[in-house]
């Protein structure tokens, strides 16, 4: 009984750290580990997608819930940044060249270090291109999702109770099969009677 009891306690450790590995989000990383941060070099920029019509205090990175008005607001994080001209482009689709152009802003100067635009998003993949005319020029990339069902992260959502039902299961059905429970049932059995 002692060693079901340990493989028992084994198959809940397992589960809860399986379970707990999925439970990140985007506002609970280091900078350097934030999937809306990029980077080239020391210079950094991040990326928030906000839809107020959907949830007034969620901000997204990649992966926007629902078509529609979005803002974008990128922040440029170095202040080097601040002192180049930077343009940005959304196009629908994921290649530039093939894709067409949604919303472009000329380059210019934000010397708050905060861009911000309003686009209008329909269901589909966009490609937002951040462009900073240093020498060398800077080119940052995002690819957006609107409306989409990222399979990644559903997948990573129901592998821990996945594991944990099956890993329950199997526990289960060995307790069943063993010895000492029939034993123990019997002995219920005969007392009964």
């Amino acid at each position: 009984m002692t060693r079901q009891m340990t493989a028992g306690t084994a198959v809940f450790i397992l589960v809860m750290a399986l379970y707990t590995s999925t439970a990140g989000a985007h506002g609970k990383v280091a900078m350097e580990d934030d999937s809306c941060m990029r980077r080239i070099g020391e210079n950094m920029i991040h990326l928030s997608a906000y839809q107020p019509q959907v949830d007034e205090g969620g901000h997204y990175c990649t992966d926007i819930p629902k078509a529609g008005s979005a803002v974008l607001v990128i922040d440029l994080v170095d202040p080097e940044l601040r002192d180049m001209p930077i343009g940005v482009k959304v196009i629908k689709g994921s290649i530039a060249s093939e894709g067409e152009t949604i919303a472009n802003t000329r380059p210019a100067l934000y010397q708050d270090g905060v861009i911000s635009m309003k686009s209008a998003l329909d269901q589909g993949k966009y490609l937002v291109l951040v462009t900073a005319e240093g020498v060398p020029p800077l080119n940052y990339e995002y690819h957006l999702r609107v409306e989409m069902i990222n399979y990644a992260d559903v997948f990573r959502a129901t592998i821990g109770p996945a594991v944990g039902l099956l890993l329950t299961t199997i526990l289960g059905y060995k307790l069943i099969r063993s010895r000492r429970l029939r034993e123990w049932l019997a002995s219920r059995r005969a007392k009964k009677n």
